[in-house]
């Protein structure tokens, strides 16, 4: 037998796994001959171009008693070794999935929530079945040799893109969707789809299972698209960075609180220990700043500093108030000290500006006096007040003995006198002349 014979006598499946349906290269073929169809495959017999009988799965001998069609149009010698010219269509009918599918072109629209114009295009993958092999063979596939998957697809084009695109849009639009929000519906963008495409396939024998967008492809290279996408980032980005600034700061001043309060404790432990209160360590601190204030010797001062002592006396210890009691009384030069008597000298009038307290007694007649006197209520002459003898002056004009001041409290005259004789001017107080030596003062 030749090879010819041999080929022709065995019918089998011969394509890949991408394609649809398959046309055998073989057409004559012997009575008798075997034809294999494989699982989720069928067979189709082709005669004067009318489709004749269909075989399933499994082995068949090819007997003109096996189909009735076929004998109808051919009839065999006895023997069956006649050869019969007939054409025979594979066909796949298992799932195929990852059909890769996208539009051709970009869809021009306005963007509906910025109001700028771009362009939008769409790709993904659909899953296809062959439901009727006969129709997809008459109304597809005519006299090729078959039909994969990009040749299926291409000759899809033109109505699966006049259904993607418009729908797309419309969508868009009639949702108002953001095109920064978009991927957000590509399920329900798909199941929308694959709907309406069902019918379109189902015309020409396919069954469309599955239809999947998984890519809005947008215009990543447009200026306008990158600036409005950057306002959008930012509208969500501002209100997280606020926020975790916010929780930042709380924590911050949680931690602040927490540090203030061990330390606190750690302090008030140590005092503890030590033998000490908070109002004794504060007591400590003011006589600390008492003792080293340059400016503590002056009148203006000594107010402050005799209020801040006196204040602090009673958490004070015995030893800390004497060394303070010693220090005001030596700063007032001989004066009052805390605690003790007023010291004795030249009676000074009140109201003069120097530093003094009310007399206890008029120094003119001896008689007692209310606090804040200015006059003796018993004689009618100014009460006046001790003041320390190294302080006395006489006044320059009427011989009065005063303190040392600039004008005197009972003429008014000014103190600062001038040398009759060489016309040197003396500070207040003087009695001599630094100059001459002659005396400045005048005899009442």
């Amino acid at each position: 037998m030749s090879t010819q014979e041999q080929i022709a006598q065995i019918i089998q499946y011969e394509g890949d796994n991408q394609t649809f349906l398959w046309k055998h290269p073989t057409e004559d073929f012997y009575a008798g001959s075997q034809l294999i169809v494989h699982e989720s495959q069928e067979a189709v017999f082709f005669m004067n171009g009318q489709a004749l009988d269909t075989f399933g799965p499994g082995r068949h001998t090819l007997e003109t008693q096996n189909m009735p069609l076929v004998s109808r149009l051919f009839s065999a010698p006895t023997g069956g070794r006649t050869p019969f010219h007939c054409e025979i269509y594979f066909i796949n009918k298992t799932e195929q999935m990852a059909i890769k599918w996208g539009t051709d072109t970009k869809m021009e629209y306005v963007e509906p929530v910025y109001g700028f114009p771009i362009q939008l295009g769409a790709c993904g993958e659909m899953c296809l079945q062959v439901e009727d092999g006969r129709k997809l063979l008459t109304k597809v596939v005519g006299t090729e040799r078959g039909i994969g998957q990009s040749q299926l697809i291409q000759k899809f084009r033109a109505f699966l893109m006049t259904r993607v695109k418009p729908y797309l849009v419309t969508l868009i639009r009639k949702d108002q969707l953001n095109i920064f929000q978009i991927d957000e519906r590509l399920q329900e963008i798909s199941a929308a789809l694959r709907e309406m495409l069902t019918g379109d396939f189902r015309e020409y024998g396919m069954s469309l299972t599955q239809f999947l967008v998984t890519t809005i492809v947008k215009p990543e290279e447009d200026k306008n698209y990158q600036r409005f996408k950057q306002l959008h980032f930012r509208q969500y980005a501002d209100v997280a960075e606020a926020k975790l600034r916010q929780q930042i700061g709380v924590i911050e001043q949680q931690t602040a609180a927490q540090r203030m309060v061990i330390e606190a404790e750690g302090i008030a432990r140590k005092r503890q220990v030590e033998g000490y209160t908070y109002q004794d360590e504060r007591g400590f601190d003011v006589a600390e700043r008492v003792a080293s204030n340059q400016a503590v010797g002056q009148l203006t001062n000594m107010g402050i500093g005799l209020g801040m002592v006196s204040g602090i006396g009673a958490p004070l210890s015995g030893a800390v108030g004497g060394m303070m009691s010693q220090a005001v009384g030596k700063t007032l030069g001989g004066g009052t000290p805390v605690g003790g008597t007023p010291a004795v000298g030249v009676a000074v009038p009140v109201g003069s500006g120097a530093l003094a307290a009310s007399p206890e007694k008029c120094a003119a007649c001896g008689a007692s006096l209310p606090t804040g006197a200015k006059f003796c209520s018993a004689c009618g002459a100014k009460a006046a007040v001790a003041v320390p003898a190294s302080e006395e002056a006489l006044c320059v004009a009427c011989g009065a003995k005063i303190p040392k001041a600039r004008f005197c409290p009972e003429c008014g005259a000014p103190q600062e006198a001038k040398c009759p004789k060489c016309g040197k001017v003396a500070s207040p107080g003087t009695k001599f002349c630094p100059e001459c030596g002659t005396s400045l003062v005048k005899e009442k």
